[in-house]
């Protein structure tokens, strides 16, 4: 049974996977459908949801316009099919996979806080004001500039 709509999707965009991801979906997503929510912006907040931050970060998650909440493959399999990708999301919907699924799901959840040395697709805009690079270029080590 399908959601009620839009599904709005709960992402992680300083996440360098999700990011892609998310990008991946923005391109066909119709806004009518599915609405992309950045849980990493610094103005979201949860409290509303029902939902704490950390259970969001652990677990992709999405909420139908009825309130019905999927996360992890149904979450992914829903989003993808929603965004125009039903090729790619057909094979997380095939019950003899399922089991295999949770389990790679599982096990991707437990590694994708340490992915965040990726190249992420956003790039040195990221940065911001945290980021403290200076202002000249970096020196090689045993190279000093002499005068000549």
């Amino acid at each position: 049974m399908s959601p009620d709509l839009p599904l709005t999707l709960f992402v992680d965009r300083s996440c360098p996977l999700c990011a892609r991801e998310v990008r991946w979906l923005e391109r066909q997503a119709d806004p009518a459908k599915l609405l992309l929510v950045d849980i990493s912006a610094p103005d979201f907040n949860p409290d509303d949801l029902g939902r704490e931050l950390s259970e969001l970060q652990r677990r992709l998650h999405a909420c139908s316009a009825s309130g019905q909440w999927l996360t992890g493959v149904d979450a992914t399999y829903w989003s993808w099919r929603l965004a125009g990708h039903g090729v790619w999301a057909a094979p997380l919907g095939w019950r003899p996979l399922r089991p295999l699924l949770l389990l790679a799901y599982w096990l991707f959840s437990l590694a994708r806080p340490h992915l965040d040395w990726l190249p992420h697709p956003d790039g040195a805009s990221r940065c911001g004001t945290q980021c403290d690079l200076a202002d000249k270029p970096h020196e090689m080590p045993g190279r000093a500039d002499k005068p000549d």
